[in-house]
């Protein structure tokens, strides 16, 4: 798997040429060996000629630099992309869909109980400590919102993305930040655009459409906390309750990725469905 690298924000972005000698691009390099023939025989598919690839997988995995990478190395070949971050559709800022999913399974923790006639005021006051502690944990709480429709707004990736399909030019492409004031949309022309790069975490949805190359790079949920530790930017960083998420957020991208067509192992290892079907059993022995 390559380094990740700090990717600054500035006025002046840095060239695709500058982004190539700050990043390792071996892996860069070894998809594109697959991914090239992959997306012009799509694009002879289409009447439009636009390809749509995703890159998938957990926070820390890879994504973001990989996309850029890719971009990079697809404009030396004259094929002009866009990266569309899918981390921009959900229908809760960060900090207020961390919280959800915190109320969500605590809530239900507690329904559950009274559904079941179980529920007791010493129950609660041990929940209560727990959930002071943040050791009340219960994964059959989040299940059913984490990567669903209910989380994330997948009508409207799913439109953009049929859109550009179809060639249309203007089309509003939505940003998001941390904070309440960081939503915003941007008119983005997409004239002699012919591939779209959807990085997401999400891109191997069962709610999502319109992807005609997957990409998946394998990780752990230690990886992925690492990376959020690094960032510090979550609330409820390094407790039972983010593990919990995380462990199940693994699980379904790896139920996921049997929908990619390209698989990136943990050791950078880059393998089309078919092998990586032969694959995973080799990993379960």
């Amino acid at each position: 798997m390559i380094e990740k690298g700090t990717i600054m924000e500035s006025e002046a972005e840095p060239s695709s040429k500058e982004l190539l000698k700050i990043y390792d691009t071996t892996l860069a390099e070894k998809l594109m060996q697959k991914l090239l023939p992959m997306i012009e025989n799509c694009a002879k598919q289409t009447r439009s000629e636009k390809v749509v690839v995703a890159v998938s997988g957990g926070s820390g995995s890879g994504k973001t630099v990989t996309a850029l990478l890719l971009s990079c190395f697809l404009k030396e070949k004259g094929i002009e992309n866009y990266i569309l971050s899918g981390d921009a559709y959900p229908h809760r800022i960060p900090k207020y869909n961390d919280a959800e999913r915190l109320q969500i399974f605590r809530e239900n923790a507690i329904v559950g109980m009274l559904k079941e006639q179980t529920y007791t005021e010493e129950r609660c006051t041990i929940i209560q400590e727990f959930q002071k502690a943040g050791n009340d944990a219960d994964e059959k709480h989040v299940e059913k919102y984490l990567g669903t429709e209910k989380e994330i707004n997948f009508e409207e990736v799913n439109r953009l993305v049929h859109a550009f399909k179809a060639g249309g030019e203007k089309l509003w492409v939505r940003h998001m930040g941390r904070e309440e004031t960081e939503l915003w949309y941007e008119e983005k022309d997409f004239t002699g655009i012919k591939v779209l790069l959807v990085e997401w975490t999400h891109s191997n949805s069962q709610y999502y459409s319109g992807v005609d190359i997957s990409i998946y790079l394998d990780s752990t949920p230690q990886e992925t906390l690492q990376s959020r530790l690094e960032r510090n930017r979550d609330q409820w960083i390094d407790t039972p309750f983010t593990m919990m998420v995380l462990d199940i957020e693994q699980k379904m991208l790896k139920k996921q990725a049997e929908k990619a067509k390209l698989i990136v192992t943990r050791d950078g290892t880059v393998l089309d469905r078919k092998e990586y079907a032969q694959f995973v059993p080799k990993l379960q022995k």
